[in-house]
């Protein structure tokens, strides 16, 4: 019998101008959801009795509340995830805080929902009081810690090992329609197939080639799986991060430096130099209190991110993503005099022979 697995919403395929060279849409595609280097991720986790769901119980035309709020322990095990990813010395920093409305990331813990986390950067599509990730189950139970480590790879923008176009697998699909009709999961074929049998494009992929110990591979038992032959007994992840779930985090979120970023001074740009997925990351203090904007130039696909510095610690101030389009990004921010302010500039592709840059003025 199939495990609890992790169940993803399913999204529609991002639309692209027509025209777009095939580099350039891969490099948007394998982009979109990471977080620029640097990014402080504050999560939270629900705790009011109005948080929860409000679901209909079967055969008898009621409904009834149920909760988002976890025990302690169900907590516990969720900061105890997310300092494991942290330990690894990614660039990336996760802050618990108590208000929602400073966290990129809002856990619930709703019994019977699945487990599930929006990928990257789509949590900040999702509305202030609506959850970016569930726990459907109790992580205390053995081998679920992790359910915890996987569910925050998506956050951090990870997708399923299981559906890149480098594992090779050839399913017995109506066994595995089957199998995940019935209990534990219960998932219509829709989902089965979004979330087993769909395969990625390989700009999505983790990596090049397939990690069946991935944290982000599920478990599956004999006779799902039709080839690679050594795989008909089935896949049995260790449940924890392997040394290419670690590679590709540290590849996407690399190791802060400790020194300042270089100033950003008014009217004067600074060229981009950089390969795709690489950032550039730069400091502003601005002179006088006004409005001012922050603006890319030269044909390139970037997102720009503006942090202001409070209690030493960048916090999301803005952000535009230009990728895919023929216009340069061009933020409109007020700098306040005597405060620090990020500018943190992520490419995706360039094109073109000119140099590109940024500037605020």
């Amino acid at each position: 019998m199939t495990g609890r697995y992790c169940s993803l919403a399913q999204q529609p395929a991002p639309a692209f101008a027509p025209g777009l060279a095939a580099e350039r849409i891969g490099a948007l595609v394998g982009g979109r959801p990471m977080w620029v280097n640097g990014t402080v991720l504050h999560y939270c986790f629900f705790d009011g009795d109005s948080d929860g769901s409000v679901i209909p119980v079967p055969g008898t035309g009621e409904v009834r509340r149920v909760s988002w709020v976890g025990a302690k322990e169900q907590r516990d095990v969720v900061r105890e995830c997310f300092k494991e990813w942290q330990d690894l010395g990614i660039g990336l920093t996760f802050a618990e805080v108590e208000d929602r409305s400073e966290a990129e990331l809002r856990i619930g813990f709703q019994q019977g929902d699945g487990s599930w986390s929006t990928v990257g950067r789509d949590a900040l599509q999702v509305a202030l009081n609506e959850r970016t990730m569930n726990f459907g189950w109790d992580l205390t139970a053995p081998g679920e810690h992790g359910t915890a480590l996987h569910e925050i790879g998506h956050a951090l923008g990870m997708l399923h090992e299981h559906q890149s176009p480098f594992a090779g697998i050839h399913w017995d699909d109506e066994a595995v329609y089957a199998d995940l009709a019935g209990p534990p999961n219960f998932w219509s074929r829709d989902t089965t197939f979004f979330n087993i049998l769909r395969k990625l494009d390989p700009a999505e992929v983790n990596g090049s080639v397939w990690d069946p110990l991935s944290i982000m591979e599920y478990p599956f038992s004999s006779g799902l799986i039709l080839e690679p032959e050594q795989y008909r007994a089935g896949v049995h992840p260790p449940g924890a991060l392997s040394p290419l779930d670690k590679e590709f985090a540290l590849r996407w979120y690399p190791p802060a430096c400790p020194s300042r970023p270089p100033a950003l001074v008014p009217f004067r740009s600074a060229p981009l130099r950089l390969a795709p997925g690489g950032q550039a990351d730069f400091t502003v203090e601005p002179p006088e209190t006004r409005d001012y904007t922050v603006g890319t130039f030269g044909d390139s696909d970037t997102v720009v991110v503006v942090f202001e510095e409070r209690d030493a610690e960048p916090r999301y101030l803005t952000a535009q993503d230009d990728g895919g389009t023929p216009h340069n990004t061009a933020i409109k921010a007020r700098f306040v005099k005597g405060r620090r302010y990020f500018v943190r500039v992520r490419l995706y592709s360039t094109w073109g022979s000119g140099e590109t840059a940024v500037m605020y003025w």
